[in-house]
């Protein structure tokens, strides 16, 4: 017997709601980014419910009508997890998990949970981890088994559960010891950067899976992990180039995401301070996504948010060989539209990428050249 055939991936069912007046394509958009979400978790997409209503209820994110709707799918559908697209408050997932007898996700929990499987150093668990606990104990009241005991399956990895007799302290005593943990990793990383010396740094951003590991290995001539699933980056990789007769340090960091979880965005600190350190800004683009401007504006909104909108930026069209339109008129439609250099590329077929080491070594050679008005910078 083939007992890989045997076993069943967890199905997955989505909800959100319809407030009036959204745009109903990129509403659409935005459910296609829960599934991949939910299919780089390792969940089955299985249906989608949808609600035309002014706001979530208070109680139970969605009216009684659905719910009744969406309990009677989940049995005929053995469906494994309900995820929302929202964060949901402790009582709602309180009041969803005894209405549906089913897992509840909501968005903020599923990144976490993607996270927890893709740390793969010490310092990511660590910065995870602190995230998923700083996520928990707003929802104390959800919690029905004690902190130690491990539940597993998506959206259960990590810290666990807590009874409310056990008390907030124990999760209030692993965050400090966890926030502990990191400052002495941010003290070492910051020596670190100190010790890289004058050389100029350019740091790769940009939404998650838009292919910034892909041109990292291009070049860098190095082997940093890449996947077509959202975040296969999660430590920045930092690498020395060198184009022509000039180095530079080169920097891979964690893709952003829209409402990328508040507590990611404290926990991932240094990782983010070799963004808010670099000298220059390469945001790379998927352009054959058919909402990318809406992934730039989420891009520069996280760039604002962490102190780095006044930063210069190189713009990186990726993926030129994917899309479905006339680049030329794209690229034409584009440089009249921004005030930005940028180039179009595509880091997986080799297209435009000794244009691209052109265009980064005038744009470093310029900065060292502001650096060091007289030449006089070390390598």
């Amino acid at each position: 017997m083939d007992t890989e055939k045997e076993k069943k991936t967890d199905k997955a069912v989505f909800v959100s709601i319809l407030r009036p007046g959204t745009d109903e394509l990129l509403f659409n958009e935005y459910m296609d980014e829960l599934e991949f979400l939910a299919e780089t978790a390792g969940l089955e997409a299985n249906g989608r419910f949808v609600q035309k209503i002014e706001k979530p209820n208070q109680n139970t994110y969605i009216g009684s009508g659905k719910i009744k709707e969406l309990a009677e799918y989940i049995k005929i559908e053995e469906i494994s997890a309900v995820i929302f697209d929202d964060e949901l408050s402790g009582s709602q997932l309180r009041n969803l998990e005894k209405e549906l007898e089913c897992r509840i996700l909501d968005r903020t929990n599923l990144i976490l949970d993607i996270f927890a499987q893709r740390a793969k150093t010490a310092y990511a668990k660590t910065q995870v981890e602190l995230a998923q606990y700083q996520y928990l104990l707003p929802r104390l009241t959800r919690m029905w088994t004690h902190l130690e005991r491990q539940r597993g399956g998506i959206g259960m990895r990590g810290p666990g559960e807590s009874q409310l007799e056990t008390d907030r302290r124990i999760i209030l005593d692993k965050i400090a010891r966890l926030k502990d943990q990191l400052k002495k990793i941010d003290r070492q990383m910051i020596s670190q950067r100190s010790n890289r010396g004058s050389l100029v740094r350019v740091a790769l951003v940009g939404y998650t899976n838009v292919g910034k590991s892909t041109i990292m290995n291009l070049l860098a001539k190095t082997d940093v992990f890449a996947e077509n699933k959202l975040f296969a980056t999660l430590d920045t990789t930092v690498r020395k180039v060198v184009v022509e007769n000039i180095p530079f340090l080169l920097s891979d960091t964690v893709g952003f995401i829209r409402k990328l979880p508040t507590q990611l965005v404290e926990s991932f600190k240094s990782t983010l301070d070799e963004v808010r350190e670099s000298d220059v800004l390469i945001h790379v683009v998927d352009i054959s996504h058919p909402n990318f401007e809406e992934m730039m504006h989420v891009v520069n909104q996280t760039l604002q948010e962490i102190g780095c909108s006044e930063k210069p930026v190189f713009l990186v069209f990726n993926k030129i060989d994917l899309y479905q339109g006339d680049i030329q008129t794209l690229r034409e439609t584009w440089m009249a539209k921004i005030h930005t250099p940028s180039l179009f590329i595509s880091a997986k077929e080799k297209i435009n990428i000794d244009k691209l080491r052109k265009d980064l070594y005038n744009i470093v050679a310029e900065v060292q050249a502001g650096r060091y008005p007289f030449g006089n910078f070390l390598w």
